[in-house]
């Protein structure tokens, strides 16, 4: 792999260029593409970014599609893998298509001869589907989590964190996560000034903390088919600040304890416990991201009791704090 070299002197050798080669296909989705473009293909050698050579190739020739309305040319075919240090597939437009022959045998040899291979998103199909991800632990975009699973069932797949980086291989989640993939790429061969500049031009964090849990909406279940239970869950909801209990439930419900958590977990698909977890979760997650409330105020309007025990489930099940969660959702 070329060689990074520090900011040129007089005399000194000029910067090796590091060959980035994106894959678009017919069907691509236009952020998807545009993610690894802006991170690896615009001339930021004034923050001392090493340079790059970005290279979008195609497995299918001609003009392709995009999922909204617009075309593109891709101008170089497969053989732009041939060399490149980086390969980036940056989406796939159809998780039960098979890619094409060709793409996965590029893949392949890009692998064996050592270039770092990175599969954003739905690109995660393409390299398991390459069995370059056999034993080896990745993710995807929650939403295909568990179709990726079934199909796949050799991946160490992780749903909940928004990249992994298994060394020559990194899979990420949906969408934004690729920026943050890219940009640890970026971090890991350049360093932590190179992606931190890039990031500051992105006007995104170099880092984000947390896990895809943050972006999954909560099991809130909306449509008790008993309405019974419905009307309690909507009261539950409307009084998150009591200390409701399993028993203090089936009370209000007017059935034994025994009756209500049979009918409750037919009713909403999971227990008591943790139904009023999610929900409070929930409500927490909506006032930090829509309210001036202080995370004191919070905890205690959706029932946590206290701001130490809310601190510690959103650390359990989202990855991240009170705090870091209003940031990256307000920018606060």
């Amino acid at each position: 792999m070329p060689q990074e070299t520090s900011t040129a002197r007089p005399g000194a050798k000029a910067a090796a260029t590091h060959v980035v080669a994106v894959v678009a296909f017919d069907g691509i989705s236009p952020f998807h593409l545009s993610v690894p473009c802006l991170v690896f293909g615009e001339d930021r050698s004034a923050g001392g970014v090493p340079p790059f050579e970005l290279r979008v190739c195609a497995a299918e020739p001609g003009t392709l599609t995009t999922t909204v309305g617009f075309t593109i040319t891709a101008p170089h075919g497969l053989d732009a893998i041939d060399d490149a240090d980086i390969v980036v597939v940056p989406s796939w437009r159809d998780t039960g298509e098979a890619p094409p022959a060709a793409l996965l045998d590029a893949l392949r040899a890009a692998h064996a001869r050592g270039a770092q291979l990175v599969g954003l998103c739905l690109g995660a199909f393409v390299l398991a589907e390459a069995g370059l991800l056999d034993g080896r632990p990745a993710t995807t975009h929650w939403a295909w989590a568990d179709a990726f699973a079934r199909r796949y069932p050799s991946v160490k797949l992780d749903p909940g964190v928004l990249y992994v980086d298994d060394g020559n291989i990194l899979t990420s989640a949906g969408t934004a996560a690729g920026i943050d993939c890219c940009l640890h790429v970026l971090r890991k061969r350049c360093g932590t000034q190179a992606a931190s500049y890039t990031a500051r031009r992105l006007v995104v964090p170099p880092h984000r903390q947390g896990s895809q849990a943050q972006f999954i909406e909560q099991p809130i279940v909306a449509d008790a088919r008993d309405g019974r239970l419905a009307e309690l869950l909507d009261w539950v909801r409307a009084n998150l600040r009591e200390p409701h209990t399993l028993d203090s439930l089936a009370d209000r419900a007017l059935m034994s304890r025994r009756t209500f958590t049979r009918r409750f977990r037919q009713a909403t698909g999971t227990t008591v416990s943790a139904w009023l977890l999610a929900t409070r979760l929930s409500r927490a997650q909506q006032m930090l991201e829509m309210t001036e409330q202080s995370v004191d105020a919070i905890a205690e309007a959706a029932g946590f009791g206290s701001t130490v025990s809310m601190r510690q489930h959103f650390a359990d099940t989202l990855k991240t704090s009170p705090s870091a969660y209003r940031r990256e959702f307000r920018g606060a």
